[in-house]
């Protein structure tokens, strides 16, 4: 990459009132555990190589990635790195047990070759240490910079988040508390797809970020309303996954029209199939990236970096190539009139900064 990307790519916000500071771009290394296709080691060094060579500093991942295989890969690729050089962030609120049933590392909640493990929620003060732990155990390291509690809310318990919830707020927020207190930790927060738990979570305890997954993005500004007012007025950092919004602002729809018998399905919005309102939407914006001369990966990666509560845009990469891609459209320029064309079509909340505005 060009001096000028690498400086793109590598500048630096604070989480929240620490004095910790991560890069523009971070990786997201759910994909390294196997998201929908298997990941060698080899190709999950590969991918973290090429995003340190791109500046990257911030490694985030999780016991659920793989049922423990991203931890790891990631603890493999960076313990032999100076330990002060990186931001590394993981998470927990799942306990990874061993499953010795037959179909161990048949593909499960869409990891392709799972370690053979079997994943329990625990929310709990116990629950929370003793996944820390087996952390550092996996990972290989004696601190971890960043711990998130991980899909936490009902858009992954449903009926049962309040069950979960009480475990949280009796005894797991009092277990973040002890480690950041202690310096095992220098950051806390969530890892979650939906932004009312950040809201519940910051009325009973102090946190510093959040990891927000594809509710800030070009297709999505509804958080402009409560929570990035909110963590502003806090100084809580978000940390931006999902810009893509599960894929479909990464592949776009143009090519459904260029592949004969392709269709909605082909496409991921939320995780599961696009709906034709989204599907419609992001037609709409692709012709307006036409008439600007701008990719659309380019706009969604660099559209959430522009508000001042988004302290690092994660993207996901499952090989060095894709990694590469991802900076190469993060470091793009894109003119100014191409928000404000946005805005003009109604595709772009008013309130939303732009970048270089």
């Amino acid at each position: 990459m060009n001096t000028s990307a690498l400086a793109q790519v590598g500048q630096r916000r604070r989480i929240g009132r620490t004095s910790l500071e991560v890069t523009a771009l971070g990786l997201g290394c759910a994909g390294l555990g196997g998201l929908y296709r298997d990941v060698s080691e080899a190709q999950a060094r590969a991918t973290i190589d090429a995003a340190w060579d791109a500046g990257v500093r911030l490694f985030d991942t999780a016991p659920y990635y793989g049922y423990t295989k991203s931890e790891h890969y990631v603890g493999a690729a960076l313990r032999e790195r100076e330990r002060n050089a990186y931001i590394l962030s993981t998470k927990a609120g799942r306990l990874m047990r061993p499953d010795r049933g037959d179909g161990a590392r048949a593909p499960r909640d869409g990891w392709a070759h799972p370690l053979p493990f079997e994943p329990v929620y625990d929310y709990s003060y116990d629950g929370i240490m003793r996944s820390f732990d087996d952390s550092l155990q996996r990972l290989g390291v004696a601190r971890i910079d960043i711990l998130l509690v991980h899909d936490i809310g009902t858009f992954t318990h449903g009926e049962r988040n309040a069950h979960y919830w009480r475990q949280l707020s009796e005894g797991g927020f009092k277990a973040l508390d002890a480690l950041r207190g202690a310096g095992a930790v220098r950051a806390v927060g969530l890892g979650v797809n939906e932004e009312a738990a950040v809201l519940d979570a910051m009325r009973e305890f102090e946190i510093d970020c959040a990891l927000l997954a594809g509710r800030y993005t070009l297709l999505e500004q509804g958080t402009l309303n409560g929570l990035l007012p909110e963590c502003e007025r806090r100084g809580v950092s978000i940390l931006l996954g999902g810009a893509f919004n599960s894929g479909i602002l990464a592949r776009g729809v143009r090519h459904l029209r260029e592949a004969p018998g392709a269709g909605s399905s082909a496409l991921k919005f939320d995780y599961g199939e696009a709906p034709s309102a989204i599907v419609e939407r992001v037609e709409r914006i692709e012709a307006v990236c036409d008439a600007h001369g701008v990719a659309l990966p380019s706009a969604a990666l660099r559209f959430p970096y522009a508000h001042d509560a988004v302290a690092s845009v994660l993207t996901g990469a499952s090989s060095a190539g894709e990694f590469e891609q991802n900076a190469a459209a993060f470091s793009a320029p894109i003119p100014t009139g191409f928000w404000q064309a946005l805005r003009e079509q109604g595709l772009l909340d008013a309130r939303a900064p732009t970048p270089g505005a």
